[in-house]
Formats: C-alpha cells, sequence, structure tokens
C-alpha cells in the first residue's frame, strides 16, 4: 500500500469504529462502511486517493491533498 493513502485509511477506520453501527449494533467494518453517512466523505476521498495511484498522471506528480 501506499503511503499516501495511508492516512485516510486510518482516519475512516477511526470514524467507522467510533460510529453507531459498529458500537450499538455489532455490525463489521465493511457493512458499515456502506451504511453510515457520516463517514461518506472519507470513503469517496479514499477510493478518490487509491484511483488517483492508478492513473499514469498523478503517479507522476504524487496523490494530492493527505
Amino acid at each position: 500500500m501506499s503511503k499516501s493513502c495511508k492516512g485516510l485509511l486510518k482516519e475512516l477506520v477511526k470514524c467507522l469504529r467510533e460510529s453507531d453501527c459498529m458500537k450499538t449494533e455489532g455490525k463489521p467494518i465493511s457493512e458499515c462502511a456502506k451504511e453510515v453517512p457520516e463517514c461518506q466523505g472519507l470513503r469517496n476521498a479514499y477510493s478518490a486517493c487509491k484511483r488517483g495511484q492508478l492513473d499514469a498522471r498523478s503517479r507522476l506528480r504524487g496523490n494530492k491533498g493527505y
């Protein structure tokens, strides 16, 4: 895994673990990732970061942001 997306992944996992979906309902993290609206921004940013690693132009320049 590239280091440029590692911070986003940590923030996303932290957001999901603190959500009611995991705390009270006890659902797995993969199921909560689709349901929790508070973490959707982080999920979208993480997927854009991973997509950016595959894009040849951004691979040369590096991912923006995090």
